[in-house]
């Protein structure tokens, strides 16, 4: 549990003795943040809080898996003097209560609210302000090397430092499922799952009382309009507590499956600001879902005999406000430094998707015969191809490349980093990724087939191991991290092992 220093609470004393009607003293809205903060930013923040009347302040910060932690203090505890607070001394938790962080013998662990993420809380019933935290190290004052956020806020300035460009662009397509009930439970002596949604295909003859039909049909929820689409006010209010939340939705819409799976899309941004952008949304497709008492998954593949849920992964790069994927006499219009990008992708796709693709159900969804990204190969159009290029508009401002293997259980701040490694190894080794493949490539004979990703999560795992010299360059993962996701994944693997499937069952019983 977090606890607030004599220091902290000694201040919210003094704050709460000299509060004035707007619930802020001026001692503390004229406080200076520590260095590095915006002083702008600050005055935001307590903008934010004046306007809507705050009284409470939401920390969240990212554990290495990629749910969102969080807790709660009183705006009171904002307020603190020039040398105290949330951006200049941190708050002190416990790091060895959370996944993929410390041991429980060096558990004490600071946040630093970053006020530039500062939004009002588009879920809390009681004016709340939310705000994204950095964690750092209280005895070396370092920023923590585990810190997810950290590790996406190092890329992007490795990015700069090797000159190649100064920004890169990013844009995922999670895509998730709406059902109306989830049952699980595996004992000693019994295992099972159980999903519904009064959308699925297979309740088309339940006694409903009454069953008003229109159910998508498997493979064919792309794109009916309602009453096919129950889903359509869900997602639209989900669009619209997000953007005001700041998160640039651009659009939403029922996906290929039965039973609600559905997909909402944001405008491209920055490596860190889209993985923050990517969390809220996360965050606000849950708790909207559960305010109509149903419930939204990210799991990828919840489903059997139905498409899976992917996360699309659009990102390029940029130098003095010129797209540098971009060549009007290139493939697809794609430029030379895109192609060595992609190379790097290719190159090191089974090794990302130890991040991109971290589950034991991840690779139930990479599989042939679901528009499945499971071929190592590049295309235009071509979406069994891992690497596609998009040719809806010829504006140079749009040429990119999507990484189609990433599913949305992923981290997106170590994911994104991962994917920008690679692409920058492809860049500075200028990696040929071959020929495009513009066939379908299911029907290739064998010896024109490309290769294909990992068929398991232990098979990137090992990859992983093997290949990931690339991305400790600068410094932006560091050995730690990369020996304690292996550790924690390996883990799963073996839970998930050890455990009879009920198929087997099916299969085996009567043997």
């Amino acid at each position: 549990m977090p606890r607030a220093s004599v220091s902290q609470r000694q201040s919210a004393s003094r704050l709460a003795q000299s509060r004035g009607a707007s619930g802020v003293s001026s001692e503390t809205s004229n406080s200076k943040p520590a260095s590095g903060i915006s002083e702008e930013a600050v005055k935001k923040v307590w903008q934010i809080i004046r306007q809507h009347n705050i009284q409470v302040v939401d920390l969240k910060f990212n554990d290495l898996p990629g749910l969102w932690q969080h807790f709660s203090i009183p705006v009171e505890e904002v307020a603190q003097s020039a040398k105290e607070g949330i951006w200049v001394d941190g708050i002190g938790f416990d790091g060895s209560s959370i996944r993929g962080f410390q041991k429980i013998h060096e558990s004490d662990m600071n946040l630093f609210a970053d006020p530039s993420t500062a939004v009002m809380d588009p879920v809390c019933e009681i004016p709340t302000l939310s705000l994204i935290c950095d964690i750092f190290d209280p005895l070396t004052k370092e920023p923590y090397s585990r810190d997810p956020r950290y590790i996406a806020k190092k890329a992007e300035a490795y990015l700069k430092k090797t000159g190649i460009a100064d920004i890169s662009y990013w844009g995922p397509e999670p895509e998730f499922f709406i059902f109306d009930d989830i049952r699980f439970d595996s004992t000693e002596n019994s295992s099972y799952y159980y999903v519904d949604s009064i959308e699925g295909e297979w309740n088309s003859g339940r006694d409903e009382k009454p069953n008003l039909g229109y159910k998508p049909r498997f493979k064919e929820g792309y794109f009916p309009v309602p009453p096919h689409d129950i889903f359509q006010d869900i997602r639209s209010e989900i669009m619209n507590k997000a953007r005001a939340a700041g998160v640039p939705v651009e659009k939403h819409h029922h996906e290929v499956a039965t039973a609600g799976q559905a997909e909402i899309d944001m405008r491209y941004g920055t490596l860190t600001q889209m993985a923050d952008w990517l969390l809220m949304l996360k965050y606000v497709i849950k708790n909207v879902a559960r305010k109509h008492n149903k419930v939204a998954t990210y799991m990828p593949k919840p489903l059997f005999g139905d498409n899976g849920s992917g996360m699309h992964t659009h990102q390029s790069l940029t130098k003095e406000s010129k797209n540098l994927f971009y060549d009007k006499a290139g493939y697809a219009l794609i430029s030379q430094m895109c192609k060595w990008y992609i190379g790097g992708l290719l190159k090191h796709a089974p090794a990302i998707l130890a991040f991109a693709a971290p589950t034991t159900n991840s690779y139930k969804r990479l599989v042939p015969g679901y528009e499945a990204p499971v071929n190592l190969a590049y295309s235009a159009r071509n979406r069994s191809a891992i690497c596609r290029i998009p040719v809806y508009t010829p504006h140079p401002k749009s040429k990119r490349v999507e990484f189609r293997a990433p599913d949305p259980s992923c981290n997106p701040y170590i994911t994104f980093a991962a994917m920008l490694m690679a692409g920058l190894d492809g860049i500075q080794n200028r990696l040929d990724p071959g020929d495009p493949v513009d066939e379908n490539i299911y029907e290739l004979p064998p010896d024109r087939a490309p290769k294909q990703v990992p068929g398991s999560l232990e098979e990137s795992l090992n990859a992983l191991e093997r290949d990931h010299d690339f991305l400790l360059r600068g410094n932006v993962f560091t050995k730690d991290v990369i020996e304690v996701w292996l550790e924690y994944k390996r883990q799963e693997i073996e839970k998930v092992r050890l455990r009879p499937h009920p198929y087997e069952f099916y299969l085996y019983f009567d043997v």
